[in-house]
């Protein structure tokens, strides 16, 4: 019966730091809503944090393609106390940690105008896919053999 309600307590810690490393329980994000295109996205999904010197300032909130350009177009929902994020502000896809999960960082620019809700930030950085790494440097290895 104790070692049950041990092994039950060890299985519920487990789970509640997996939700808090994830940041899935804190998903709900309320504020205005910027758009920005990827070439790729890798393995960003809706509820990534976007983030901002490592501090969490919204989720995304859908991924679709764009019909024409086909690319990936990103819709995020950052939280209304970050609304002076500067027009020309930049938007980069990294992973937390070698094999982490995904997320947007944004670099503020130095416009004087801010981005408004329905913006689309323009300066974009697709993320870097580590396969595509690992095979360019195995092919330049063997071409300079």
């Amino acid at each position: 019966m104790v070692v049950g309600a041990f092994v039950l307590a060890g299985i519920a810690a487990l789970l509640v730091l997996t939700l808090k490393w994830s940041d899935f329980g804190t998903s709900s994000v309320s504020g205005y809503t910027l758009t920005a295109e990827f070439d790729n996205i890798g393995g960003l999904t809706d509820r990534s944090p976007i983030k901002m010197a490592g501090v969490t300032i919204g989720r995304v909130s859908n991924i679709q393609i764009d019909p024409n350009t086909f690319e990936a177009v990103v819709t995020m929902v950052i939280s209304s106390q970050y609304d002076n994020l500067p027009k020309d502000s930049f938007a980069s896809i990294y992973t937390a940690g070698l094999l982490g999960a995904q997320y947007i960082e944004i670099s503020p620019g130095g416009d004087t105008k801010v981005l408004k809700n329905g913006d689309k930030i323009t300066m974009t950085q697709s993320a870097v896919i580590l396969e595509k790494v690992i095979s360019k440097f195995l092919f330049n290895k063997a071409a300079a053999q």
